[in-house]
């Protein structure tokens, strides 16, 4: 196939090499973890505080490992990304799905709320920039996957920090897409809607049946369903970049 090349492998029978999936423990990041690894990878599974739900995810997968780091922290991308070379030498997909939520109004929210989730923000570019750097510049091939959401496009009350950096994922998708002018490196966004997570389980039952009324197929999404799509762009998306798939049973078309 013209502008393809043969499958690459890490050494450990993955035909497709490496994926690393921030947030990989736990909701759309564990489905994530578990599609790429059907689609071939080896799959890096990050986290922050939730090591016993990254560690049974990694168990799940073949030649699959860990990592820590608060990606609010530079110092800990940084010993991440060390890591990463000591244990697997390559980062082909990078899907950029951690992400903090601090709820409040913004008259009353406090400045140290908002920092935290700019913060991992701030994490999520870092990574990328370390990861471009380190691994797909040098082997000019690579996927980025960013995980955005549908508030981002929308906006939701209460949230005015999350929509931001949820608007900022999809805006860094764009321009990123154009500053790798050239290159065989694929850039796109993912922008789910409200997928049945822990966080929406928790939901008060009147909040969660207003949400479902707001969503044209009737019901929440399943991280799966998101998954499927991630795993679309690692793998058979050869000619798309530069956009954002929204996920979200039809209440906002993009």
């Amino acid at each position: 196939m013209s502008g393809q090349s043969a499958p690459a492998t890490n050494g450990n029978g993955h035909d497709k090499g490496v994926a690393l999936v921030t947030g990989g423990g736990v909701g759309i990041g564990a489905a994530c973890c578990r599609a790429l690894a059907a689609e071939g990878y080896r799959v890096a599974v990050h986290y922050n505080s939730s090591e016993a739900r990254a560690r049974a995810v990694a168990e799940e997968l073949p030649d699959a490992f860990t990592l820590q780091a608060n990606l609010a922290e530079p110092s800990e991308i940084d010993a991440m990304v060390k890591e990463l070379v000591e244990k697997a030498g390559r980062v082909d997909v990078l899907v950029n799905n951690a992400g903090l939520n601090r709820n409040g109004n913004t008259a009353t929210m406090k400045l140290d709320d908002f920092d935290m989730v700019a913060a991992v923000g701030r994490g999520t570019w870092y990574l990328t920039k370390l990861v471009l750097r380190r691994f797909m510049l040098r082997a000019d091939t690579g996927r980025i996957i960013n995980i955005s959401s549908v508030v981002g496009h929308t906006g939701n009350g209460g949230q005015v920090p999350y929509t931001m950096e949820k608007a900022g994922v999809d805006a860094m998708t764009k321009s990123l897409v154009q500053e790798l002018q050239g290159r065989p490196i694929l850039v796109n966004s993912v922008a789910p809607g409200f997928i049945d997570t822990a966080m929406t389980q928790d939901l008060p039952e009147p909040i969660r049946d207003g949400i479902l009324g707001r969503v044209p197929l009737g019901r929440l999404g399943v991280p799966e369903e998101v998954a499927d799509v991630v795993a679309f762009l690692a793998t058979r998306a050869h000619y798309v970049t530069g956009t954002v798939i929204h996920v979200n049973g039809g209440m906002y078309g993009g």
